[in-house]
């Protein structure tokens, strides 16, 4: 049975994401272990594979075999823990998946020249792909790894400036978390031999699907419930992370409610979570966070049904964006 032939997405999606797994190079000894190792590690610590799934979708989709797509995959999630790897250390992570982060497993220094060497490893993978498609899918990836590196820069501005807008925030949630689904999807219908109205089509629909995505990581941190999050409810707030919620929140106050945000910060405490919580809900914050996360998914269902591709491409395409919706962790 192909893929395609999988009717239920849920079923498909996990195919792409095992055919992908399989697809990883493993069991290599290496001459100089100390910079290989780290990075077949991380590799192998898993993780959804959206991104590399994602490229096949497309590319099976819009008319290509997974196998012809498989290289760009590798590339992309070569790159994607390329970044993982290096924003670890900026944040001084100790976990990854729940495991030891590589500086932590190892030391700082190894993660920095383990993550140059997967970027390395990243273009390798992309050189393996058909060499007529070479150069449009070199243009694409260069100018996202710029682009997720743009991001990755105004977030940590972002940490020390007060007077950052919501425009700012969603500039920035765009660069370091959208365009990289966007250029998986793109790159899988360039692969196809889609149409450049069509690769524009499901670009945009990445970019819709990844700010959901955020905005709705936003909302669930404030709002979610504990036990199915997976982790702490009320991390950004306790942290004092420029949230969607939070930018929308500052901007929606009254003199005096901002004066009781303003008033908790540096502080960690449950009363915190509390009264910031009340407080994006009383100003109007929540509302239109949850209002603009509809509206990229209803943005995304539209683009979707333009789509010059398979059904099952379609009806994976509207799955992706309703786990965004719905999901709880």
């Amino acid at each position: 049975m192909t893929l395609t032939a999988l009717k239920n997405p849920a079923d498909q999606l996990l195919a792409y994401r095992d055919a992908f797994n399989n697809a990883i190079p493993t069991g290599t000894v290496y001459k100089i272990a100390g910079l290989y190792d780290p990075i077949d590690y991380l590799m192998q610590l898993g993780g959804k594979r959206i991104r590399p799934a994602m490229v096949l979708a497309a590319a099976e989709a819009f008319g290509a075999s997974q196998e012809k797509a498989m290289d760009v995959a590798l590339a992309v999630e070569t790159f994607h823990n390329f970044t993982l790897m290096h924003d670890d250390i900026m944040d001084k992570a100790p976990l990854r998946r729940g495991m030891p982060t590589v500086h932590e497993k190892w030391d700082a220094n190894t993660a920095i020249l383990s993550g140059d060497a997967m970027l390395v490893q990243a273009y390798q993978h992309l050189a393996k792909s058909d060499p007529a498609q070479l150069p449009e899918l070199m243009r694409l990836f260069n100018h996202t790894a710029i682009e997720v590196c743009e991001g990755q820069q105004l977030d940590m501005e972002f940490e020390t400036r007060d007077n950052v807008t919501v425009d700012e925030y969603m500039e920035m949630i765009e660069l370091k978390t959208s365009v990289l689904l966007a250029a998986a999807l793109k790159m899988g219908a360039i692969i196809a031999g889609a149409s450049e109205e069509d690769q524009a089509k499901i670009y945009s629909y990445g970019i819709k699907v990844g700010l959901a995505f955020q905005l709705q990581d936003d909302y669930l941190d404030a709002f979610g419930d504990p036990e199915k999050f997976g982790k702490q409810v009320g991390g950004d707030i306790l942290a004092d992370k420029k949230t969607f919620l939070y930018l929308m929140c500052q901007d929606l106050a009254s003199a005096e409610q901002l004066k009781s945000l303003k008033s908790f910060h540096g502080v960690v405490s449950e009363e915190k979570v509390a009264v910031v919580k009340d407080l994006f809900e009383s100003t109007g914050a929540s509302a239109i966070a949850k209002k603009e996360m509809n509206d990229y998914y209803n943005e995304a269902l539209s683009l979707v049904d333009e789509l010059n591709c398979s059904e099952e491409g379609k009806l994976l395409f509207r799955f992706l964006a309703e786990m965004v919706l719905v999901r709880t962790t």
